[in-house]
């Protein structure tokens, strides 16, 4: 099967704790439950069509799989040495790190730089995943 890569690179950046995406192989689909209790969304249907025809949906990687912080640390590496390292560097150490870094790569007006580089790690993982699970993609 083949299915459009930015389709599967959208469902990756779309992971979060309250939804679990799958691929329908059948229909090149992506398809998603919802945590019940969190969203108030009934998945009854679906859960039960996966739950009875598990080769026909491949669960795409979860928030946890994706490991944003690697990204942003990967990217504050990736800059030359100097004052923008540094104080990227600072920003993503503790509690509240998601919000500091964004805040600091705006201020720093790396905003640009910084989403190029997330959207090719992100391209990077729907590849890995693609080739991982014999999933042909075209762009």
């Amino acid at each position: 099967m083949k299915i459009d890569l930015s389709v599967v690179v959208d469902a990756i950046e779309m992971a979060d704790d309250n939804y679990t995406y799958f691929l329908d192989i059948e229909t090149g689909e992506i398809v998603f439950l919802a945590d019940e209790l969190i969203t108030g969304l009934d998945n009854k249907g679906l859960e039960d069509e996966i739950e009875e025809n598990p080769d026909r949906y491949l669960r795409l990687p979860t928030k946890f799989e994706i490991h944003e912080y690697r990204i942003m640390e990967d990217f504050v590496w990736s800059l030359s040495e100097g004052r923008q390292q540094e104080l990227l560097e600072r920003a993503i150490r503790g509690r509240g790190a998601f919000r500091r870094f964004k805040d600091t790569v705006y201020d720093l007006g790396l905003e640009k730089k910084w989403f190029q580089y997330e959207a090719a790690a992100y391209r990077k993982i729907a590849m890995d995943w693609c080739r991982d699970n014999g999933i042909e993609n075209f762009e």
